[in-house]
């Protein structure tokens, strides 16, 4: 077994707390990982994990190595990186996370802008609109819309969303144009679980909020249902602009109340405090920000 194998085995499972997740997060077998696991331990002559029927735990020496060893195993790949990326670009694999609208509509494009300079790199992008666990499922980094209330996360903010009012020409022929929020009590709302307070939709500037309660007709953890479903005639949705561009061009919706302010939502890249960060996840924030100035 190569040592660094070994430590890269244990700080895996170490941070997911388990073989199996650790296996996943390395592309191994569960059994290979627990094997480099065990190498370890004799090598250095003390037991680093608890084992359990459930989960697998740190002891005291597991503790001080899980300390010290990720800053090693990043400042090897930095070293190993820097020799080779500088004459032939990025290789490996960066694993992404990001929502799964925006993730379709966006980062996809995105991450094929970047991967022409760095035909070598492999991407494991996984779309999810939950906050998945950075460090167990092994993320590098992770797009997401909105703030993050965990202290252990930093983020490098790519930019801003708006979210617009629509509605379908059918639909307001049918039963009006609201002409200001409150009128929105009256009109059958599609609902999008996705935003932290679904069914509260919020107008006006800092410090000038207008909160209004809407009743849902359609309650939907997807902006791009909510856009279709409103296309439809089905009722008012409230949806990111990006996910309406080709609507609002074509006449299948109309924006409502365009004069009313929206407030902005945070674009942001995050990972893992106190990480070294890889030069190719470093990379890729810088062409992030870029990347969505240009075209976000």
């Amino acid at each position: 077994m190569d040592l660094i194998d070994g430590l890269r085995a244990f700080v895996a499972t170490a941070e997911t707390g388990s073989f199996t997740a650790a296996a996943e997060r390395l592309g191994m077998s569960n059994r290979l990982s627990s094997k480099y696991v065990a190498e370890l331990e004799d090598r250095l002559g003390v037991r680093l994990l608890q084992r359990t029927t459930r989960r697998v735990g740190l002891t005291a020496a597991g503790e001080e190595l899980l300390a010290r060893a990720p800053a090693l195993l990043d400042e090897m790949d930095e070293m190993l990186g820097a020799v080779t990326e500088d004459s032939r670009g990025f290789s490996g694999v960066l694993r992404l996370s990001a929502p799964v609208t925006f993730g379709e509509i966006y980062v996809k494009d995105l991450l094929s802008r970047f991967t022409v300079r760095h035909p070598d790199l492999t991407i494991d992008l996984r779309l999810s609109d939950s906050f998945v666990d950075l460090a167990r499922e092994g993320i590098d980094l992770a797009f997401r819309i909105g703030r993050s209330d965990l202290s252990v996360l930093k983020a490098r903010k790519l930019g801003e969303i708006r979210s617009v009012l629509v509605a379908s020409p059918e639909y307001l022929a049918t039963h009006g144009t609201p002409e200001r929020p409150q009128d929105l009590t009256g009109h059958s709302c599609i609902v999008d679980t996705n935003r932290r307070r679904a069914t509260r939709w919020e107008f006006g500037a800092e410090g000038q909020e207008e909160v209004v309660d809407v009743p849902s007709r359609f309650m939907v953890n997807s902006a791009r249902v909510a856009r279709d479903l409103a296309a439809e005639g089905m009722g008012v949705a409230f949806c990111p602009r990006f996910v309406l561009e080709k609507a609002l061009a074509s006449g299948d919706l109309v924006e409502l109340l365009p004069e009313v302010t929206k407030p902005a939502i945070p674009v942001s890249a995050v990972y893992l405090e106190g990480r070294r960060l890889p030069r190719k996840v470093r990379a890729l924030i810088d062409f992030a920000v870029q990347d969505y100035r240009n075209t976000g």
